[in-house]
């Protein structure tokens, strides 16, 4: 039998879940209305992938702050998880552009806001003295 552990410290099959599991709970609702427009359907696999490995680091990356407990860790794991969200956005965008705004600001620009906010988190990480 599989034990939770055994997973989380089998890197490669973390990898493997996470992209099944991004892949088979967004393939339906996000890439299947889409799949006659070539491209496009390109560009929101692309997006896809980027939430796949996100996931994934901001897992590996809460499972090495809970071990050490460093700020440098945490901004790290803060870092990734906004890249997860910003990719969201992403997606949103390249699946629906121009549908999703939140006030004045589309999907698009939420994301970039996002990504800028995970290059300073990261900034933050990297400059951090513990």
């Amino acid at each position: 039998m599989f034990r939770y552990s055994e997973i989380l410290e089998n890197k490669s099959t973390l990898l493997s879940i996470v992209i099944f599991v991004v892949v088979g709970l967004l393939a339906i609702p996000v890439v299947l209305p889409h799949i006659s427009h070539q491209f496009q359907v390109f560009h929101i696999l692309l997006h896809l992938a980027g939430i796949s490995f996100a996931v994934f680091l901001s897992i590996i990356s809460a499972l090495a702050y809970l071990k050490n407990r460093t700020r440098r860790l945490l901004f790290t794991m803060i870092a990734f998880s906004m890249f997860v969200v910003s990719e969201s956005f992403s997606v949103i965008d390249a699946a629906w552009q121009y549908t999703y705004y939140l006030g004045e600001f589309s999907a698009a620009e939420l994301g970039h806001i996002l990504m800028i906010g995970t290059l300073g988190m990261f900034a933050l990480s990297v400059f951090r003295r513990d």
